[in-house]
C-alpha cells in the first residue's frame, strides 16, 4: 500500500497556509484581475506544485477525471448535433410554446433544466440548454444573461433533489448508504420550494421587464421549426446517441459505468456515425471542427483548478475546519445541522465542494457515536447535500455547470462577469439555504 502523501513546502513553510495563500490569490485574481480564468489556475496549479505543497504525482490523482471526461464528451456531442440543427429546431419550438413571450420562456426554461438537471447530472444539463438559450435571445434581440443566470439556478437546485443529480449527491449516498428513494423523499420537496422562490425573484428582477417588439414575437410565431433541421440522417443519430447516453446516465449504477466513461463513449460513437462514409480529408476537417468546438479554457481551468484545491485539502486546511465544527456543535444534532448547512453553502460558494463532501464524509461517520449513533445524524446528510449542492450558486466559481455556461457565453462572445453574477446570486443562493434551514428544522429537530 502507498504511503499518503506529505506535503514538504520549502523553507519550511506550513503547506496549510501556503496552499490556502495560493488559492485565494487565485480566486483574487481570478475575480479582480484582467487575465484568463485558465491562466492564473494553471500558475497556481504549477506554484503548488514547486513549493512542494503537492507532488506531480499526487497532483495528477487530485484531478477529477471523470469530471473532465464527462465535460469533453458532451462538448463533443453537443457540437455535433448542432450541426444537425437539433438545437436551432428546439429554441424556435420553445419560443413558439411559450408565444413567444420573453417571460414565459425564461420560466419555461428554468423548470426545464431543473427536471433535467434532477435526471442528469448538471454539467450535461447546462450543455445540452445552454446553446438552446442563445438561440431563442438571439431571436427575439434580448439580453441573454438573465436566461443564462436563472438556468444555472435551476439547475443546481434540480440537481440536488436526486441521488444522480449532483456529484456531492452520489458521495454522500454511496458512502452513507442512502438510496435514491430517500433522497427523493427527503430533498424533493424543499427544493420544490427552493425553486419557486428562485423563479419567483428572477422574475421580479427580469421577467417582468423583458419584452420582444411584436415584430420579432410575429416573425418567430410564423417561423417553420422543422425547417431549420438542416440534416436529418444525422439529428436521427444524434438523438439516438444521446438517448442512449441519457438512459445510460439514469442507470449508471447498476451498468457499472462512471459518467465520463458513458459521454466519451456516446461522443465516440456519434464521431464514426458523422464520419464514417467520408473520405480521410473530409474526415479531418469534420473531426478538427468537432475538437475546435470543445471549451479548452473551461477544460483545462478545471483541471488546474482541481489541483489546487488538492493541495489545500492535502495540507490538512478542510479536515481542520470541518473537525473544529464538529468538535464545536458537541452533541447537539440540530446545531450541528445547522453549522453544517451554513458551513458548506459558504465553502463551497469558493471552493470546489467535491473535496468538501469527500472530507467531511469520514469526519460525519466518526462523529455519530457524540451524536447518538448512525441512525441519528441521517438529518446531517441531508443539510451536507443542501448546503454543498445549493451553495455552488453563490459565486461564478462555485460549481461545474457554472463555469461550463460562461464557457459556452466567451464562446459566443457574451460577456459574464463575475461581480455582476456575485451581485444577484449571492443574496439568492442565501435565501434558499434560509428555507432549507426551516425546512430542515421543522422537519427533521
Amino acid at each position: 500500500m502507498t504511503d499518503p502523501f506529505v506535503p514538504h513546502v520549502i523553507f519550511g513553510f506550513d503547506p496549510m497556509w501556503v496552499s490556502a495563500a495560493i488559492l485565494v490569490l487565485a480566486y483574487a485574481l481570478i475575480v479582480f484581475g484582467r487575465l484568463n480564468r485558465a491562466v492564473v489556475a494553471l500558475i497556481a496549479a504549477c506554484l503548488v506544485v514547486m513549493v512542494g505543497g503537492l507532488d506531480q504525482n499526487e497532483a495528477i490523482a487530485g484531478i477529477n477525471w471523470d469530471t473532465i471526461g464527462l465535460l469533453t464528451g458532451m462538448m463533443i456531442l453537443v457540437s455535433i448535433s448542432r450541426r444537425s440543427g437539433l438545437f436551432q429546431y428546439l429554441a424556435i419550438w420553445s419560443a413558439q410554446k411559450a408565444n413567444a413571450s420573453p417571460a414565459g420562456i425564461l420560466v419555461m426554461l428554468q423548470l426545464t433544466t431543473a427536471l433535467v438537471s434532477a435526471l442528469l447530472n448538471n454539467v450535461s444539463t447546462v450543455l445540452l440548454v445552454a446553446p438552446v438559450t442563445l438561440a431563442i435571445a438571439e431571436e427575439l434581440d434580448v439580453p441573454p444573461f438573465p436566461f443564462l443566470f436563472a438556468e444555472i439556478f435551476a439547475c443546481n437546485i434540480g440537481g440536488t433533489a436526486t441521488l444522480i443529480g449532483d456529484p456531492p449527491n452520489i458521495l454522500i449516498g454511496s458512502s452513507a448508504g442512502l438510496t435514491f428513494d430517500a433522497f427523493l423523499r427527503n430533498l424533493a420537496p424543499v427544493i420544490v420550494l427552493v425553486l419557486a422562490a428562485q423563479m419567483l425573484m428572477v422574475h421580479v428582477i427580469w421577467g417582468r421587464k423583458l419584452s420582444a417588439t411584436p415584430e420579432s414575437r410575429a416573425l418567430v410565431m410564423g417561423m417553420n421549426a422543422p425547417g431549420m433541421i438542416a440534416d436529418p440522417v444525422l439529428l436521427r443519430q444524434a438523438l439516438g446517441v444521446i438517448g442512449a447516453v441519457l438512459v445510460a446516465f439514469i442507470f449508471s449504477r447498476p451498468l457499472h459505468l462512471q459518467a465520463a466513461t458513458i459521454a466519451l463513449a456516446g461522443a465516440a460513437v456519434l464521431m464514426l456515425l458523422d464520419n464514417w462514409q467520408h473520405q480521410d480529408a473530409e474526415q479531418s476537417e469534420k473531426v478538427h471542427r468537432t475538437f475546435a468546438d470543445v471549451e479548452w479554457i473551461t477544460i483545462f481551468f478545471f483541471i488546474a483548478l482541481f489541483v489546487v484545491v488538492h493541495a489545500v485539502e492535502v495540507s490538512g486546511l478542510l479536515a481542520l475546519l470541518a473537525g473544529r465544527l464538529v468538535t464545536l456543535t458537541g452533541g447537539n444534532v440540530a446545531g450541528a445541522g445547522a453549522a453544517i448547512l451554513w458551513m458548506s453553502a459558504g465553502l463551497s460558494a469558493i471552493l470546489d465542494n467535491i473535496p468538501f463532501v469527500a472530507t467531511m464524509i469520514p469526519l460525519l461517520k466518526n462523529a455519530a457515536p457524540a451524536y447518538g449513533g448512525f441512525g441519528q445524524i441521517v438529518p446531517l446528510w441531508w443539510c451536507l447535500a443542501l448546503g454543498a449542492c445549493l451553495g455552488g450558486n453563490g459565486t461564478l466559481i462555485g460549481a461545474s455547470a457554472n463555469l461550463t455556461v460562461v464557457g459556452i457565453a466567451e464562446r459566443n462572445a457574451i460577456r459574464f462577469p463575475f461581480m455582476q453574477y456575485l451581485a444577484y446570486g449571492l443574496p439568492m443562493m442565501i435565501v434558499s439555504i434560509a428555507i432549507c434551514q426551516l425546512y430542515v428544522w421543522l422537519r427533521y429537530f
